[in-house]
C-alpha cells in the first residue's frame, strides 16, 4: 500500500489517490502529494527548531499543581517536537525538578 500523506484541512488518514490528486473522503478536499508541507517549529525569535535541541525557557512558567513555577532561563535539553493535541502545546520534553512536560515554542528560545 502506498504512504499517503494525511489531510493538510481535517488531518484524515483516509486521503485517497485519484489520478494525480489526492482527495479527502471527510472535507473532500482536493491537493497535490507536493503539496504538503512539512510543519516548521520556531522559538519566539524565529529560529527554527529541530528534534534534540537544547532551549532556554524565556519567561517563568506556572505550573498546575506545582509550588514553584518554571523559572525564567531554565535549559531544557534534548526537545521533541510533536504535533500537539490541545493544538497549543508543541513541544515535549524533560524539566530538571519538575519531569516530563509540554510547553509552547513561543515560550522558549534556542539555546
Amino acid at each position: 500500500m502506498e504512504d499517503t500523506p494525511n489531510c493538510p484541512q481535517c488531518n484524515c488518514e483516509y486521503v485517497y489517490s485519484d489520478g494525480s490528486i489526492l482527495i479527502c473522503p471527510e472535507c473532500g478536499h482536493e491537493f497535490q502529494p507536493g503539496d504538503v508541507a512539512e510543519k516548521v517549529y520556531k522559538d519566539m525569535n524565529g529560529t527554527v527548531l529541530v528534534d534534540g535541541d537544547t532551549v532556554i525557557v524565556a519567561q517563568n512558567l506556572k505550573v498546575k499543581g506545582a509550588s514553584s513555577p518554571i523559572k525564567k532561563g531554565t535549559k531544557v535539553k534534548n526537545i521533541r517536537l510533536v504535533e500537539p493535541e490541545d493544538g497549543v502545546h508543541d513541544i515535549s520534553c524533560k524539566i530538571p525538578g519538575f519531569g516530563s512536560m509540554m510547553l509552547k515554542t513561543s515560550v522558549v528560545k534556542k539555546g
